[in-house]
């Protein structure tokens, strides 16, 4: 049997300066505020992913999911400070584009440095549990495409093996750009987009539980 190169865990993240992260918290919070919630909520999101790692029960670090950052507003040396205070062991930067082109661009990474599979998780999560976690590496055994649903229509997680890995890789991205239609992306429909387009590349998938993201103020009732 070929060897299967590491799998990755990455989580996009945006540096929390006020005034350039959660914009629309911040029309209630101030920007302030809004900064460190966004600062605290990625800290919570690397503390699962941590601990997922130790929870895997595998026998080696080494079969570990490698924890990757991937950071949006920060370059270079304060990047990799940054993700080396939160605990990742690498850290990349997201590049330019929208969110479809950014994600695509983390699996495609993934998949020339060799891993077997990708999950690919956003730092607004304040449901998160490190059994999410493992429960996407443990699906990504069984088939090529896992999602976690979000509650307003797309979705909070993404992972991929095997053959929706290979099709991210090779040009064609439909998980990312869409099927028939481009994904809209930050719309209500991103997660139906995603499933039609899996459909027309013959892709079986798994989805987590639904989960819920921090975008606003209302939504800090659910989060104490």
């Amino acid at each position: 049997m070929p060897q299967r190169g590491r799998p990755q865990l990455v989580v996009m993240a945006r540096w929390p300066v006020p005034g350039r992260c959660k914009r629309r918290l911040a029309v209630g919070l101030g920007a302030r505020r809004a900064a460190a919630v966004q600062a605290r909520l990625t800290a919570h999101v690397l503390a699962a992913a941590r601990d997922s790692r130790q929870r895997a029960g595998l026998a080696s670090a080494a079969e570990w999911p490698e924890l990757v950052l991937a950071v949006d507003g920060l370059a270079g040396r304060g990047a990799r400070r940054w993700g080396r205070a939160l605990g990742a062991e690498r850290v990349r930067l997201q590049g330019g584009g929208a969110l479809g082109v950014r994600l695509r661009r983390q699996v495609q990474r993934a998949r020339v440095e060799g891993a077997w599979a990708v999950v690919v998780v956003g730092s607004d999560l304040p449901e998160l549990a490190a059994a999410d976690l493992l429960e996407a590496f443990e699906s990504l055994e069984r088939v090529p495409l896992v999602l976690g649903p979000a509650r307003d229509g797309g979705y909070w997680l993404i992972g991929l093996a095997g053959a929706a890995l290979a099709e991210a890789g090779e040009g064609a991205a439909r998980l990312f750009a869409g099927h028939r239609a481009r994904i809209p992306w930050g719309g209500a429909q991103v997660l139906s987009h995603t499933l039609a387009a899996a459909a027309a590349a013959g892709l079986s998938w798994q989805l987590l539980a639904e989960r819920g993201d921090l975008d606003r103020p209302e939504d800090l009732r659910a989060w104490r």
